[in-house]
């Protein structure tokens, strides 16, 4: 992607020459303001020597209070997926500060109380039971048609879970959001991909349900938090 804007800006400062060097006042101003919206639209700004700047992951902060709705979450993985490879250890920190956005977006759409102080690892758990995404509290399928039910969805939300917290776990070790004395080295755009794509699974599969009228946690008569804060239904789906 780099390598790709470095070429597009050449062939833009050629042109604006090659304008001036007819007698002209270079590229017109509406073309530049146009190109200007553009790029920014995709994170990038065009300055008035007509040089490119690629925006840095970390300027990608989650604020969780402006993500009311599914789509701005869906919005910044989009964003991380475009910048992630050119900045890794950017892009595993704006993993993990997805993963808990959308934890805390799950519970406050499940009117579920939200504690800031609680570490990542918990409020995945917790999220992902308010939807009956937890395999720890699955019940057994007592009907062979229902893969929600299925021990193999119970090991792959396992694995999912232990997935996401590696994320957060990445990042603590090699992502931004630390004060560090040197910066962390060995880091490449696979990791970034690795570490983004985890999150984008995690993410899309808790929205994904959150949004399906027929998920379990939808057709569930009732839901209601026990004292360490694990849910229970009253009428488990067969």
């Amino acid at each position: 992607m780099t390598r790709a804007l470095r070429v597009f800006e050449s062939m833009l400062r050629r042109l604006d020459r090659d304008n001036r060097k007819y007698g002209g006042n270079g590229l017109p101003a509406d073309t530049v303001a146009d190109l200007r919206e553009a790029f920014a639209r995709d994170g990038c700004r065009l300055d008035d020597e007509l040089r490119l700047h690629t925006a840095r992951v970390a300027r990608l902060t989650v604020h969780v209070e402006g993500l009311t709705e599914a789509s701005g979450i869906h919005a910044e993985l989009e964003r991380v997926r475009r910048f992630g490879a050119d900045y890794p250890d950017d892009a595993i920190g704006a993993a993990k500060q997805l993963i808990e956005a959308t934890a805390k977006l799950v519970l406050l759409k499940r009117n579920l109380p939200v504690d800031e102080r609680q570490d990542l690892p918990a409020l995945i758990k917790q999220a992902q039971q308010a939807l009956h995404l937890h395999p720890a509290a699955i019940p057994p399928a007592r009907n062979a048609s229902s893969p929600d039910n299925a021990d193999s969805i119970k090991r792959i939300l396992g694995a999912l879970t232990s997935a996401a917290i590696g994320v957060a776990e990445l990042r603590n070790r090699y992502g931004t959001g630390h004060g560090r004395l040197a910066a962390p080295t060995g880091l490449g755009p696979r990791h970034a991909r690795f570490a983004v794509g985890t999150a984008a699974t995690w993410c899309e599969l808790m929205l994904d349900t959150l949004a399906d009228p027929d998920a379990p946690w939808c057709k569930a008569s009732a839901t209601a938090p026990l004292a360490d804060g694990t849910l229970t239904t009253s009428n488990e789906l067969a």
